[in-house]
């Protein structure tokens, strides 16, 4: 018969010989979510102020564009293209998407709006400065379509952000202003960190009412 102290004993010594394989365990699954389906980023600088501010923690879902097409309104961390980059390889960005493919972008309407397949758009998301001065729209007449298999990213806070839109003025070359949708890295979906700027990142609703683009004849 095995008395008390023995079983114990055995326990014992089955729990540490098994822990390294559990923490093994732990460490996998930890490494596999983050290549496969989460992901966290912080924010360096002000493009997307003040949605998102400087050192804020986002988490990134990234496998819901294995499932659909990324959509306008969704803030997405992406793979910089080589000439947006400034210095780093493989640089990662994060914009908000505001045209997707097809869609016909034109700034600006009688009240400085961008319009988006023929319907103007609030964006309440844009920078406000300290005195309650908003940032336009954007800063110099456009008027583009976005082509296939790219999109058209810009930053919330518009006088800080290097886009399509300073691409767009820089080249006027809409290859080089927009950026593949197969450079996107996941779907940034909330703020984690600091605790007290916590919450989700929503589609605006002003994009709700953008009508799709109309097919090419």
């Amino acid at each position: 018969m095995i008395d008390d102290q023995t079983a114990a004993e055995k326990s014992g010594n089955s729990f540490w010989r098994e822990l390294p394989i559990l923490v093994g365990v732990a460490i996998l699954v930890a490494v596999l979510v983050r290549a496969f389906v989460l992901q966290t980023f912080y924010i360096p600088s002000p493009s997307m102020e003040h949605t998102l501010n400087i050192w804020d923690r986002v988490l990134v879902n990234k496998l819901v564009y294995d499932f659909r097409e990324p959509r306008r309104g969704e803030i997405v961390v992406f793979k910089a293209p080589s000439d947006w980059q400034s210095g780093t390889e493989g640089e990662d960005f994060i914009k908000r998407i505001i045209g997707v493919p097809g869609d016909h972008l034109v700034c600006c309407d009688t009240q400085q709006r961008l319009m988006i397949n023929g319907h103007s758009i609030d964006e309440p998301y844009i920078y406000t400065d300290d005195s309650g001065t908003q940032d336009p729209a954007a800063d110099e007449p456009f008027d583009i379509t976005v082509p296939a298999g790219r999109l058209w990213v810009m930053g919330d806070h518009r006088s800080a952000s290097g886009d399509s839109l300073e691409h767009w003025e820089q080249t006027e070359n809409i290859q080089e202003a927009t950026i593949k949708s197969d450079s996107i890295v996941g779907r940034a979906f909330t703020i984690f960190w600091p605790v007290g700027r916590a919450t989700w990142l929503t589609v605006p609703k002003p994009f709700d009412g953008v009508p799709d683009a109309t097919p090419a004849k």
